[in-house]
C-alpha cells in the first residue's frame, strides 16, 4: 500500500499538466496585448512606443476611446507600460484595458485611471491596482496618448505651399489691370 501513494501522486501530477488550459488563460505582456487589441504595428518596449509613433500616428494629451496611453520608464516599470483606453469617464478619468499590471501576464479590463498632473495634461496618472483594490499609491509618468488608425497632421514649410499669389495675378498687376 505504501508504494501506491507515490504512483497515485505521480498520476495526479501527469493529469494536471496534460489538462488543457482554458483558451482565455493567456499570458500577456502589455505591448503584445495593446498591439492585438488595437492592430497598431509598433514593436519593442512600451517606453519606446511614443517615439516610434512620431510621424506615423497622431499623438496628444486628450484621452479618446481606443487610444493608447503610453507610460514612461519609472522605478517600478523600467520598460514603461502601454494601456488601451476603453472608455473616457471625464477629462481627468478613463477606464483602461491592459495586461501585466496587477498580476504578471493577467489582462484587466475597465480599470480606473485618474490624471493627477497639476496641469491636467495626463502627464502623471494613478491606476487601479488589484493588490489593494483601489488606485495604486504611486504616481506614474506618461508621455500621452497615441491614436491608432490616424496619420499625423502634415506640417508644411513655407516653400512647400507654392506661390501665395498666382503668376497671372502678378502679371495683371504689372500691366495695371
Amino acid at each position: 500500500m505504501r508504494f501506491l501513494a507515490p504512483i497515485i501522486g505521480m498520476g495526479v501530477f501527469v493529469l494536471s499538466i496534460l489538462t488543457p488550459a482554458p483558451a482565455h488563460a493567456q499570458f500577456y505582456q502589455c505591448v503584445a496585448y495593446a498591439r492585438e487589441v488595437t492592430g497598431m504595428e509598433i514593436r519593442g518596449n512600451a517606453n519606446t512606443w511614443w517615439g516610434q509613433a512620431e510621424g506615423r500616428f497622431q499623438r496628444g494629451k486628450a484621452p479618446k476611446a481606443g487610444a493608447i496611453l503610453a507610460f514612461k520608464s519609472a522605478r517600478g516599470m523600467p520598460a514603461g507600460h502601454v494601456a488601451v483606453v476603453a472608455q473616457v469617464v471625464s477629462d481627468r478619468e478613463v477606464l483602461l484595458d491592459h495586461a501585466n499590471w496587477s498580476r504578471p501576464g493577467a489582462v484587466e479590463r475597465g480599470v480606473r485611471a485618474v490624471d493627477v498632473s497639476p496641469e491636467g495634461d495626463w502627464s502623471q496618472v494613478r491606476v487601479w491596482y488589484a493588490g489593494i483594490g483601489d488606485l495604486g499609491t504611486r504616481t506614474n509618468p506618461t508621455f500621452g496618448f497615441i491614436y491608432p488608425g490616424t496619420r499625423p497632421t502634415p506640417v508644411y514649410a513655407e516653400a512647400d505651399r507654392g506661390p501665395l499669389v498666382s503668376q497671372d495675378v502678378v502679371q495683371m498687376a504689372m500691366l495695371g489691370r
